[in-house]
């Protein structure tokens, strides 16, 4: 969510947070390159968080409700950091709308404000930021 603040300078959503998670996440990518399985950033991940003083869950599972008891089938979100950015990670050659929608649900799921879809699949770093419009 951006928002005018003195008519020419836009106030970013959570961006000493994001801030730091991509770095970490770029901190990674230097370190181990791309071609790897996911599940070697998502343990990469965790050590860069822990070692940045990011607050985290890792494998952080995500409860569905569907009028009033929640559903027995579960998301699972790579982590949640700060208590409220749900971040996603990929290891792949192009991000789709399939995770775009992947991390959309996650946030409507949770009511996260903010989810980060990260992808170590290239070379460079990917990542874009989503913000939950349906809280």
């Amino acid at each position: 969510m951006n928002s005018n603040n003195d008519g020419n300078e836009k106030e970013i959503f959570f961006k000493e947070e994001v801030f730091k998670i991509i770095g970490a996440a770029m901190t990674v990518t230097n370190e181990l390159g791309s071609g790897f399985l996911e599940a070697v950033y998502q343990e990469a991940l965790e050590i860069e968080f822990s070692s940045c003083g990011i607050p985290f869950e890792s494998q952080k599972k995500l409860i569905i409700h569907y009028k009033d008891p929640p559903l027995t089938k579960e998301y699972m979100a790579d982590f949640l950091c700060f208590d409220k950015i749900v971040v996603e990670i990929k290891a792949i050659k192009r991000v789709t709308e399939i995770e775009e929608a992947q991390l959309l649900n996650y946030l409507k799921a949770t009511q996260s404000p903010l989810g980060v879809l990260i992808n170590f699949g290239n070379p460079r770093l990917e990542w874009k930021r989503y913000v939950n419009t349906e809280k």
